[in-house]
């Protein structure tokens, strides 16, 4: 069954913020790891949960980097993972479990845009690897560490409007296309989002995909400037286009997946404007929406047994 996409009148929109939609929610006793928390949107979903009471834990590749950032965010943890490299993610998570400590709350926001052509692992195309592979992999190794009512949110984006999976081709042997390469690891976020929330539907975490928004962060790192221009991301005098959101209204429709009762009964969705999208129905990506691939359930379970396949994982 397609998960079914219609909003369910939240109250909140494209300019609120991840402050807004916490207001009145007490996340005190409650476990978020948050994996790109140290910068751009990943840091405002840190602080904000921060704010509300939660514990933080920020897995980072660069953790001095890291510890930096969230200086001065409470109680604010930062440990070494490369999601690129399946034994960091191990290591990682064999650490976390030893802790025993529950996990609340897992939001996946790492990620590599436009790069150029990169190997990983064994000769994994990059976006695929460290967008989908290694998240996929942590939250199997994270497993036992769900807390009942648990909630997993994949960060994805509108780019997937670009491209369904390449199911003869996902490494992109032939043809590199450093775009399609993010919009195909887009897609998968949101359909690993289908099938995790399908799994955990009697007793596991339930999960849901993110469109952020258009926002300009570090994530751009790899674009050129003439090509922000070019794409119409910012004005001639380098502001950003009309749509474009700040890093904080960016943060925000994370953040509510991540806590909204509103949700309950719609996992598998996929949100954007602090809402549940409707189907995409324009090409038009700042419109936004989401489009027919991104939400089957059919190819959902289709990547997740060829995720398993390339990392030895299924922990479900």
């Amino acid at each position: 069954m397609m998960t079914k996409q219609q909003p369910v009148g939240s109250g909140f929109g494209p300019r609120s913020t991840a402050d807004d939609v916490l207001a009145g929610i007490d996340l005190s006793g409650t476990n978020a790891l948050v994996t790109g928390g140290y910068s751009g949107l990943g840091l405002e979903t840190a602080r904000a949960l921060a704010r509300a009471g939660a514990h933080v834990v920020v897995p980072a590749r660069r953790p001095a980097l890291a510890r930096d950032a969230l200086r001065g965010v409470p109680g604010a943890e930062v440990h070494a993972l490369d999601l690129a490299d399946l034994e960091s993610v191990r290591a990682f998570a064999e650490r976390f479990l030893e802790t025993g400590r529950p996990l609340h709350l897992l939001i996946n926001g790492a990620g590599v845009m436009a790069c150029p052509e990169t190997r990983v692992g064994p000769g994994w195309e990059a976006h695929f690897a460290i967008n989908h592979l290694g998240h996929f992999a942590l939250v199997q190794r994270l497993r036992p560490a769900f807390a009942p009512g648990a909630r997993v949110v994949a960060v994805a984006s509108s780019g997937h409007f670009l491209s369904d999976i390449r199911w003869d081709d996902p490494h992109f042997r032939t043809g590199y296309d450093r775009w399609l390469a993010y919009a195909q690891s887009k897609t998968a976020n949101a359909l690993f989002a289908v099938h995790l929330d399908r799994l955990g539907a009697d007793g596991g975490p339930r999960a849901f995909a993110v469109h952020p928004g258009s926002i300009l962060t570090p994530l751009q790192r790899h674009v050129p400037r003439a090509e922000w221009l070019a794409h119409g991301w910012v004005t001639p005098d380098g502001a950003p286009a009309d749509g474009f959101k700040t890093p904080r209204q960016g943060a925000a429709t994370a953040v509510w997946a991540a806590t909204s009762p509103l949700l309950a009964g719609h996992g598998g969705a996929y949100c954007q404007d602090c809402d549940v999208a409707g189907p995409a129905v324009t090409d038009d990506m700042l419109v936004g929406g989401v489009k027919p691939w991104a939400v089957d359930p059919e190819a959902a379970a289709r990547l997740w047994e060829l995720s398993s396949d390339l990392t030895g994982l299924d922990a479900f």
